[in-house]
């Protein structure tokens, strides 16, 4: 399938959005950036998906992650629709940019349309693509959902605290992982080095192969 993937590099295009035409490696910058599409302007969905997204940055933020939008409108629409959300939201704010994609060119590039859903004139739908760009500028993660189903906010955080903790560790979340609980150490790190890295201490799982692969901290 074209377009962007896990580990691909994310074109440094330059696109108009609602606070003006950016360079997508200058907004980047040296943050994590969360970049998800929307079917449309004045969608119910995606304006349920847009208020949550306002209502969530804060905590981005504390993250030191950016948020940035893509509607297949233009910036007057967006600066309309941005109306709606925020009454919907009841009156909080949309800080983020929303990029301006109504020749639809930006989603086919980045992989974000919707296979099967077309809008009244047959044209090709944005997926509901989310992708959680690093400071390197490569995707780390992409969600594919289709038009149908709106995205859960405490999934995107909670996978950008274990993309996070994995690149400053050498660990990774297990399954149903929240934040606060326990990792799993990678299999490439010793008991040695285990002990040097994680002087907290790790517990290893009892397993009938015998094999102590299984290995859980706290960082």
């Amino acid at each position: 399938m074209p377009g962007l993937t896990i580990g691909d590099d994310l074109p440094n295009f330059q696109v108009e959005t609602n606070h003006g035409k950016m360079k997508l490696h200058d907004y980047v910058g040296d943050s994590y950036t969360i970049l998800f599409s929307h079917p449309g302007d004045f969608t119910p969905v995606c304006t349920t998906e847009l208020a949550m997204m306002a209502a969530y940055a804060s905590k981005f933020a504390a993250k030191g992650v950016k948020l940035l939008g893509l509607s297949c409108d233009d910036v007057q629409s967006h600066n309309e629709w941005i109306k709606d959300i925020e009454a919907y939201n009841k009156g909080q704010k949309v800080t983020y940019p929303i990029i301006a994609d109504p020749k639809r060119e930006l989603i086919k590039q980045l992989n974000m349309v919707d296979p099967d859903e077309t809008d009244s004139s047959g044209h090709k739908l944005p997926s509901r693509a989310l992708h959680i760009v690093g400071p390197d500028k490569k995707i780390k993660l992409s969600f594919l959902y289709p038009a149908s189903t709106g995205r859960n906010m405490d999934e995107v955080l909670r996978v950008v605290e274990s993309l996070q903790k994995a690149a400053k560790y050498k660990v990774a979340t297990p399954a149903n992982w929240k934040p606060g609980e326990p990792l799993v150490i990678a299999p490439g790190v010793s008991n040695e080095e285990a002990k040097e890295m994680f002087p907290q201490g790790f517990d290893t799982a009892n397993l009938p192969s015998g094999k102590s692969y299984l290995r859980f901290t706290n960082v």
